[in-house]
């Protein structure tokens, strides 16, 4: 007998409240000898998680590391979606080594995990193997991530998705969250993310809208 469809979603789609989004050091020394993709991009991709977890209500957790001693304060695009968020200092470069962070997780009890930041191949396959280890599901924003070279932004990706991680993008992450255009009540926040941070999409969408008063839905 074939199989028959229903218009439900796949179980392994992100929702806003399923999950914890962790954004891992993403300072100005980390950014300095991030080469796998232009910084400028790197920001605006970061602001566009930041902005869709801010705005869809997602579990968020901030963590930097030396912030005051050696690197520098969190993007400014990231910290702003966030007024009056904690940032978690650490001295470990594995987020998930560290114990205020691992308070902040258990707190908030969601068994996904969703990783972007700076390095790859460091800060963000550390947390990435041993939240896998533990039993937790992890998704990891490819393109809100950077390393030292595309080598080791590549490498640490395959080895993450060898383990199990689920890899996407962030505009991905921004449009999985809003699902169905006629969610209305969330429709204005996700056109407007996309038109500040939206790069080629989000011209896309002010053209549309100005030129011929469009809407997605």
């Amino acid at each position: 007998m074939p199989t028959k469809a229903t218009p439900t979603p796949g179980a392994k789609l992100l929702t806003p409240k399923d999950h914890t989004l962790i954004m891992i050091d993403f300072q100005s020394q980390m950014s300095f000898a991030t080469h796998s993709i232009d910084a400028n991009t790197l920001r605006t991709n970061a602001a566009l998680v930041a902005h869709a977890a801010a705005g869809f209500g997602a579990s968020t957790i901030l963590t930097t590391v030396a912030e005051k001693s050696f690197s520098g304060p969190m993007f400014e695009e990231i910290s702003t979606a966030f007024p009056g968020q904690k940032m978690i200092d650490r001295t470990s470069m594995n987020t998930w080594e560290d114990a205020n962070v691992i308070e902040v997780v258990n707190e908030i009890g969601k068994n996904r995990i969703v990783l972007s930041g700076l390095w790859t191949s460091v800060c963000i396959v550390g947390p990435a193997l041993s939240a896998l280890d533990q039993g937790f599901e992890v998704y990891v924003i490819a393109d809100a991530c950077g390393d030292v070279s595309a080598e080791a932004h590549n490498r640490a990706m395959d080895r993450m998705v060898q383990a199990g991680a689920r890899p996407m993008t962030s505009l991905q992450y921004l449009l999985e969250l809003q699902r169905d255009w006629a969610r209305t009540e969330t429709y204005e926040m996700t056109t407007g993310i996309a038109k500040k941070f939206g790069g080629a999409y989000g011209l896309g969408i002010i053209y549309a809208k100005t030129m011929f008063g469009a809407h997605e839905g």
